[in-house]
């Protein structure tokens, strides 16, 4: 079991960051939020904490052009900010974990307003020199998917292993109450639904025209058609 280190014990760790470079000083709702979201790399590390906490270490997988003290930096900024918060545990080696805040979570629906648009408006095939994560795509469903009236349940979506590289990732889209959570890695539970594809074609499924005739299905098909239809209406709406 993990033990959580008491504050007298634990490390000093800066939490209060340098001030901001270039502040909006404008009286304005909207200025005040960029100036605590605005920043290079912030709405993205929101996003990749959509499916729970994650260690420095994991954020850089997710996030690989960002250097090492652009990511500290921008964590001790945000932890300062109230969006997120740091636990540390008692482990070797060490272990740091960051996770959203009630106030953050609180911005999924405006990263999915914005991944709208960017379907709307500048979606494509990956560019040369892309990273491709489909993992991405899939930490935008709390904000971007608003599943049917009545549709409820858990969809795991597999990108199948392509060597010691590219390890197979497991992802959970769980519908409740007209809303979508994310989850990652091995769950003990039985998912009602389990869709399966490679990477190439998991990105022809979430590209433009939002082609899923690579997937395989298992399970209640209809449950997971009407979850991933928020990421293939976009996808297709993309190619018109």
């Amino acid at each position: 079991m993990l033990q959580k280190i008491p504050p007298a014990e634990a490390p000093p760790i800066p939490t209060t960051p340098p001030p901001k470079r270039h502040p909006y000083d404008q009286w304005s709702p909207d200025a005040r939020a960029l100036d605590l979201i605005g920043d290079k790399w912030t709405l993205l590390i929101i996003r990749d904490l959509a499916a729970g906490p994650r260690r420095f270490v994991e954020l850089q997988r997710v996030l690989p052009g960002i250097s090492t003290e652009q990511l500290r930096s921008r964590l001790n900024r945000m932890v300062a900010d109230g969006l997120l918060t740091r636990q540390r545990y008692r482990e070797v080696p060490p272990r740091v974990d960051y996770e959203l805040t009630e106030r953050s979570r609180e911005l999924m629906p405006v990263i999915g307003a914005l991944a709208r648009w960017g379907y709307d408006w500048t979606w494509s095939a990956p560019r040369p020199g892309e990273d491709i994560n489909v993992g991405a795509v899939f930490r935008l469903a709390p904000g971007l998917i608003e599943p049917p009236p009545g549709v409820e349940g858990t969809v795991e979506l597999v990108v199948e292993s392509q060597g010691e590289e590219l390890p197979e990732r497991r992802y959970r889209l769980i519908a409740s109450r007209g809303h979508v959570d994310i989850a990652e890695g091995e769950s003990n539970g039985s998912p009602a639904a389990t869709v399966t594809g490679s990477q190439a074609g998991w990105v022809r499924a979430l590209g433009p025209g939002g082609t899923p005739d690579e997937l395989s299905y298992s399970g209640n098909r209809g449950l997971a058609e009407a979850i991933l239809s928020g990421f293939s209406a976009a996808a297709r709406r993309a190619a018109a």
